[in-house]
């Protein structure tokens, strides 16, 4: 993996993160939610006949997000551990890591072995930046405020936007990111200025990217145990150089 090192970091007392939205004034109501799912369903039937394997298996990501929102959780975990398979055996590494997004949210066992996985493949994978940011604030909002664990993951966070990110997104991601880590740094030592937050990133040796990446890699073990359900070895011969 590449080593550049992201822009300088800033500390960001504001709350808000990625996806916040506490008025919940865009929830997407449960009658359109069923309208998308039946328009859904029958194109799930077109693909079928056209023998598309991928295209079979991104209708069917789509009707498992939708069986989310439906709270139909156990549907949509079923749906969405069949088709990570097919995602991973084509290399669709995206699509692969929105499985693992989507059996998380559902909290359904085993939620947490498929945020690790998630995790893994989004990190070692050039996968997109936002589905990538996304997956390690799972881990941020998932993890007691005293560990160390969500400062690594907002610290991988803002080194991957940094590496990945487009010239259009990356403002808007490094924001995003560097707000994660500021929220982070305020819950887990109280941290209000600049200064305690850049002395607190040098005492938890965040800008030191081979060391983050190790103790990412020692959170993802413990989320996902012994139910690996992929070759790692394997996989990372497979693995871009940079």
């Amino acid at each position: 993996m590449n080593e550049n090192k992201p822009n300088k970091i800033h500390f960001n007392p504001v709350d808000a993160i990625i996806g916040a939205d506490e008025d919940d004034a865009f929830k997407v109501s449960t009658a359109t939610l069923e309208s998308q799912l039946f328009a859904l369903e029958d194109r799930l039937k077109e693909v079928v006949e056209s023998d598309d394997k991928l295209g079979e298996a991104s209708t069917l990501l789509q009707i498992s997000r939708i069986k989310l929102g439906l709270e139909q959780n156990r549907e949509s975990w079923d749906i969405a551990r069949k088709v990570f398979d097919v995602f991973l055996e084509n290399h669709a590494w995206d699509q692969a890591v929105e499985c693992c997004d989507v059996m998380f949210q559902t909290a359904e066992k085993d939620a947490l072995p498929a945020l690790g996985q998630g995790v893994w493949l989004s990190v070692s994978f050039p996968v997109d930046p936002e589905l990538t940011l996304t997956m390690l604030q799972h881990i941020v909002e998932d993890t007691p405020d005293d560990a160390d664990g969500a400062a690594v993951a907002a610290a991988v966070a803002l080194y991957i936007v940094g590496l990945r990110a487009s010239e259009a997104a990356r403002d808007n991601l490094l924001f995003f990111s560097n707000q994660l880590l500021g929220t982070v740094a305020r819950r887990h030592s109280q941290i209000d200025t600049q200064d305690q937050f850049e002395f607190w990133l040098k005492k938890m040796e965040l800008n030191e990217v081979d060391k983050i990446l190790v103790r990412l890699r020692n959170v993802i073990d413990v989320l996902v145990q012994e139910d690996w359900w992929f070759d790692q070895a394997e996989l990372q011969q497979l693995q871009p150089v940079n």
